[in-house]
């Protein structure tokens, strides 16, 4: 994690991890408008002043814990990937971990990542849609997005060295990904996945979607 994100690595004490377990509770309880370090530090049995000495503000915050959610996916792309030689191979799985439904992750205690998904879906675009973008983006507080992005336009390329917008078409399938769970979750009429029992899923609109793209020939 960059460390100019925090003040005080939250990983490193009992309470820091109460603060991350707590904020993703709470942001996806209340919404991020208004959640305050006040409600967080009732939440925590701390003071207000004892999560100021993690993070600076609530929008460092959320960038941290949108983040350690980038940065896990992108963990589960290199950790189900890595034994696959065909490039075809890795992005039919790496579309597969992406639209699928999120579980929480019992190996990280502290970190319900079912409930960070969501927040993700709902939230994630006020990390970056803000005023300060391009200093924010300066201090590589986006990397672990673009890291996850470009891992798969790595597989893209080498399925077909020859496409032109692999960094595109990664970066619409993650988003893809995500507001169409959403969609289907809170506004089901912009989407045709409706049902998760359905035979039209996700996951197979984007393997459509992908291979007609960068299919040779196409």
């Amino acid at each position: 994690m960059n460390e100019k994100l925090f003040l005080r690595n939250p990983e490193d004490s009992e309470l820091g991890r109460k603060i991350i377990s707590n904020s993703i509770q709470l942001i996806n309880k209340i919404g991020f408008e208004a959640f305050t370090f006040k409600k967080l530090a009732t939440e925590v049995q701390s003071t207000e002043a004892g999560v100021y000495r993690y993070f600076e503000n609530k929008h460092r915050l959320l960038l941290y814990i949108v983040d350690w959610y980038w940065s896990w996916q992108e963990y589960r792309l290199i950790f189900h990937t890595h034994n696959l030689n065909n490039a075809e191979e890795k992005i039919k799985k790496s579309i597969r971990i992406l639209a699928a439904q999120v579980e929480d992750d019992i190996a990280t205690d502290y970190i319900n990542e079912k409930i960070l998904c969501e927040i993700v879906m709902s939230e994630g675009a006020k990390s970056f849609l803000t005023k300060h973008v391009a200093e924010d983006n300066k201090a590589k507080f986006f990397k672990p997005y673009k890291d996850l992005s470009a891992r798969l336009a790595g597989y893209i390329s080498a399925y077909n060295p020859k496409y032109k917008y692999p960094h595109s078409l990664a970066t619409s399938i993650i988003e893809m990904a995500h507001s169409q769970k959403f969609f289907m979750q809170n506004l089901p009429s912009l989407t045709d996945f409706t049902n998760a029992k359905s035979n039209r899923t996700v996951n197979s609109f984007l393997e459509d979607m992908t291979f007609a793209a960068i299919s040779p020939g196409n």
